[in-house]
């Protein structure tokens, strides 16, 4: 590429050939950039146009990168991490004014006992922003930091730092048994041989922590038996109120559910790992005034 055509080289070209290196795959790469696959397709025809070079090339289901590609791709993502850093260290954000948009990326649980505090505490110094809640799958995760498809996520993410996303801290959590108030689990002895014995609501089975305490108990060789799967943890209390069923549910969420005392919850007799939440950002948007801001904000919200 000349002096020339690097003038007019368009930087979402870069954008769209990430994507594509990532997923292998036209259509998720346009999903994971809010795009339609003819504009990715399109973009992916200019860039082979720039490089003289087929850059992916099909091979089944899937594109199949050329050896200029795979030359191409850390060069491509040095750029955008240092436009990201450029163009977020010559902004100043002020709350007053702002009329940003937070693009986060949590799940229903996050929702429940981050947003709350998070858009009051936001409606009251920053009366224009506003925050956009997005479900992305964990495996697009690291993408969608990467080209700013979303500008943070909230959660247990393990492995998200190999993506090149950044984390900070937000809490320490932990999956416990939750039940109602007068279950009568709490008048007899806690062990893992009463807690096979109970019936449980399975919710959250995509959720990473929920995720990892499950497998941690399956590790132990405990068996236990499920009453209902369900995809979402909203109408859990609903059906713990009316039965002598169980859950598993991260312990910041018990707290939240319990503030009307209709519900107990124990920690599990086997002594399952914590897991940290955390606030990621994409590395090239982690000098990003606004979501230091964001990310401040919450933590203040969360230990208050």
């Amino acid at each position: 590429m000349d002096n020339a055509a690097l003038h007019r080289f368009d930087l979402n070209l870069i954008k769209v050939f990430l994507a594509i290196s990532e997923s292998g795959n036209l259509t998720q790469a346009a999903n994971r950039l809010g795009l339609t696959q003819p504009a990715v397709s399109h973009a992916l025809r200019r860039l082979r146009d720039e490089f003289g070079d087929p850059l992916f090339v099909r091979v089944g289901n899937g594109m199949e990168p050329s050896q200029t590609a795979i030359a191409l791709r850390p060069a491509f993502e040095q750029v955008m991490r240092l436009v990201g850093d450029t163009m977020q260290a010559s902004r100043q954000f002020e709350p007053a004014t702002s009329d940003r948009q937070f693009r986060v990326a949590m799940t229903d649980t996050g929702e429940y006992v981050i947003l709350p505090r998070l858009i009051a505490a936001l409606h009251s110094v920053a009366p224009q922003a506003s925050v956009q809640s997005m479900r992305i799958a964990p495996d697009d995760l690291g993408a969608a930091l990467r080209t700013g498809r979303v500008d943070a996520a909230i959660g247990y993410q393990p492995g998200l730092e190999q993506t090149g996303a950044v984390a900070r801290p937000v809490l320490n959590d932990k999956i416990v048994c939750l039940f109602r108030a007068d279950h009568p689990l709490t008048r007899q002895p806690w062990t893992a041989e009463s807690f096979a014995g109970l019936s449980f609501i399975d919710v959250g089975r995509d959720a990473t922590g929920y995720r990892m305490a499950r497998q941690f108990i399956d590790d132990l060789g405990i068996r236990y038996r499920t009453v209902a799967q369900l995809d979402h943890f909203t109408i859990v209390p609903e059906i713990l109120r009316r039965t002598d069923f169980v859950a598993l549910f991260p312990h910041s969420v018990c707290r939240m559910m319990n503030r009307h005392r209709e519900f107990d919850h124990l920690e599990l007799p086997f002594g399952v790992p914590t897991f940290d939440v955390s606030f990621w950002v994409g590395q090239a948007f982690s000098s990003d005034a606004a979501l230091t801001w964001l990310y401040e904000l919450l933590l203040t919200q969360m230990e208050a």
